[in-house]
C-alpha cells in the first residue's frame, strides 16, 4: 500500500480536541483526499450518544495509532513542513499535496535561506561550488567574479531570482547566479 501523508495534528483529536490549532475552516478543493483513518475519527464527531461517541473515538484512534506505526500514514505539524521545505529549498522537486502542493500559504513559502559555508572549491571553469553546514550543495553558474575566496564559517544567503533562478551571496559580497546540487 502507498504511503500516504498527512499534514494534520490527527492524533489529538482522538484526545478530545486539546491542543489541536486549526485554520478557519474553508471549502477544499483540491483533488486529494484525506486517508480514510483520519476520515473516520473525524466522523466520531457526529456521533451523538456520549459512549458510542467514545467508543467510536477509541477505535477510530487505534487505527490511525496502527497505520502511523505500519507508515501507512504520516503526520506532520505545520513546522516540520515549513523546515522540510528550507532543507529543499533549491532543489526541483515534483508539487506534492503534503507541501501544500500549490496551496501553500505566503507565509510557509521559502524565499530565502542563510547558512554557514563548510566548504568551498572551484571547479574547472573557475566557478564556486559551495558546501554548507546544513549539507546543501550550490553551484556558482554565473561566471561573476567572487572577489574574496569563500571560506568555511562565512555565512552565505541565497534568494530566489527571476525565471526560476538563485542568487548566492557570500560574506556579504555581490550575488552570483547558483543552482543547487545537492
Amino acid at each position: 500500500m502507498n504511503r500516504l501523508w498527512v499534514v494534520a495534528a490527527a492524533a489529538l483529536m482522538a484526545a478530545g480536541g486539546a491542543g489541536v490549532l486549526a485554520k478557519p475552516s474553508r471549502p477544499d478543493t483540491s483533488p486529494r483526499q484525506r486517508p480514510e483513518a483520519f476520515e473516520a475519527l473525524v466522523r466520531c464527531r457526529s456521533v451523538a450518544d456520549e459512549k458510542q461517541r467514545l467508543a467510536c473515538y477509541d477505535g477510530a484512534a487505534a487505527a490511525l495509532e496502527q497505520a502511523a506505526d505500519r507508515h501507512d500514514l504520516v503526520v506532520i505539524d505545520r513546522k516540520q513542513v515549513r523546515e522540510t521545505k528550507r532543507t529543499l529549498f533549491g532543489l526541483e522537486l515534483p508539487r506534492l499535496s503534503i507541501f501544500g502542493g500549490g496551496n501553500e500559504d505566503a507565509a510557509d513559502e521559502v524565499k530565502e535561506v542563510e547558512g554557514v559555508v563548510q566548504s568551498a572549491f572551484q571547479d574547472g571553469n573557475g566557478r564556486w561550488v559551495v558546501t554548507l553546514a546544513d549539507g546543501a550543495t550550490w553551484a556558482q553558474i554565473d561566471n561573476q567574479v567572487v572577489a574574496v575566496r569563500p571560506k568555511a564559517g562565512q555565512k552565505v544567503k541565497i534568494h530566489r531570482g527571476a525565471i526560476g533562478s538563485y542568487i548566492m551571496n557570500i560574506n556579504g559580497q555581490p550575488g552570483v547566479k547558483a543552482r543547487r546540487q545537492l
